[in-house]
């Protein structure tokens, strides 16, 4: 994520996004999310936003890489010392069989669709064999800002789980729901869970 203006509403909001997203500990996605990943495991939180998965993580055991392009967000989550908070972006992916799961949960979607392909592809040289990745983004199409001026790329979920097919990442599990962001706008979303193999 490059955009000047999402960036900003995240650096401005960050303490009213964590109070935002603070259910998550509470997230049976990322509670099946921990538990496929292999004890111990190596994780990367990306697009961590306050790191409140990342703490979870940490929490059942796992090594938590907690990245963010925003600095607001990672002094939030640099908070929890069971992580390694440190900034960066979709584009710094160059890691290879590095990890055992990637939680990029509602970060993807503010890369510009044309970017996705090669995201997608960074993510799969990233995982180990056997590893995990979760990906959540708005249900919808084309490209727009909301009302607080964050930069949104839809998907429909079956465009999503070709380009998933596509970066060889094996869809395993699909959770669709609706629920009201930081903007206070009700938005359809849908989340898969794949695993490279």
């Amino acid at each position: 994520m490059t955009d000047p203006q999402t960036l900003g509403v995240y650096a401005a909001q960050a303490d009213e996004y964590a109070k935002v997203t603070a259910s998550l500990v509470r997230d049976p996605m990322l509670a099946a999310f921990i538990k496929a990943v292999k004890p111990g495991g190596m994780v990367l939180d990306l697009g961590c936003g306050p790191g409140i998965a990342a703490g979870e993580m940490a929490k059942a055991g796992l090594n938590v890489i907690a990245m963010d392009p925003v600095a607001e967000m990672i002094a939030l989550a640099a908070q929890n010392p069971d992580i390694t908070a440190k900034i960066g972006t979709f584009n710094d992916r160059t890691e290879i069989d590095s990890y055992d799961g990637i939680w990029a949960n509602f970060s993807l979607l503010h890369a510009p669709r044309t970017d996705m392909p090669r995201h997608l592809n960074n993510i799969a040289r990233a995982l180990r064999t056997g590893g995990i990745f979760h990906i959540g983004v708005k249900l919808g199409s084309g490209e727009k800002r909301d009302s607080i001026g964050r930069l949104y790329t839809y998907f429909t979920e079956d465009e999503l789980a070709g380009l998933l097919t596509v970066a060889r990442l094996n869809v395993t599990d699909r959770t669709k729901g609706r629920d009201k962001g930081l903007d206070g706008t009700e938005a359809d979303w849908v989340c898969l869970r794949e695993w490279r193999s």
